[in-house]
């Protein structure tokens, strides 16, 4: 190239060209399209993050719901019985069911929370009325109605135990089960013995 032809493509270059202008406009073009699939990439992993693993079952869910109420209910009707209950026995197993139903749920919401299910913040209707029924009693009626409560709802708790480690999808969920599986079979053996000794 001459340097006549030189100094005047420089000149060109100098007052932005057509050709030079097009070639800027490519390397911007190029460096949005790369911001832009950095943002949905990021944006992307935050949906996922949000979601529930794929792993998780509607029958999952439903056990980490309903066990989370059980926990609450059990939290509640442990303490009545400690204000409430007219036999020793029963307050200090009231006492008992609500540390460590307090456990099983401390261990039972971060989970939730990791796999994406909302817990309520409630029992159900049902445990209420049936908190309600129990906290207008006192003394030797209260702990008839408390050990005839807790009877029916250990038993139900192990049938959902069982039924998620039979069907449950999410390893951890079933791990769950598993370790609360003896600590509610020890609740019902304590309440079954202290209704044997009345």
């Amino acid at each position: 190239m001459g340097m006549g032809r030189l100094k005047r493509h420089a000149r060109m270059a100098e007052a932005g060209s057509p050709a030079v202008r097009e070639g800027s406009g490519d390397l911007m073009l190029r460096w949005f399209i790369v911001l832009a699939a950095a943002m949905i990439t990021a944006l992307s992993g935050v949906t996922t993050g949000n979601a529930a693993p794929p792993g998780v079952s509607e029958q999952d869910k439903a056990f980490l719901v309903g066990a989370h109420q059980d926990n609450l209910t059990e939290i509640q009707g442990g303490r009545i019985a400690e204000r409430q209950a007219g036999k020793q026995s029963i307050k200090d197993a009231g006492r008992k069911l609500a540390e460590n139903h307090t456990a099983l749920d401390d261990q039972l919401k971060p989970v939730a929370e990791r796999l994406g299910v909302g817990l309520p913040s409630r029992p159900s209707e049902e445990q209420q009325a049936e908190l309600r029924q129990l906290a207008a009693k006192s003394g030797a009626a209260f702990d008839q109605a408390w050990i005839d409560a807790q009877v029916k709802g250990h038993r139900k708790a192990l049938v959902s135990l069982d039924k998620e480690l039979s069907s449950g999808s999410s390893q951890e969920v079933k791990d769950l089960a598993q370790d609360a599986r003896p600590v509610v079979q020890e609740h019902l053996n304590l309440i079954e013995s202290i209704r044997g000794g009345e």
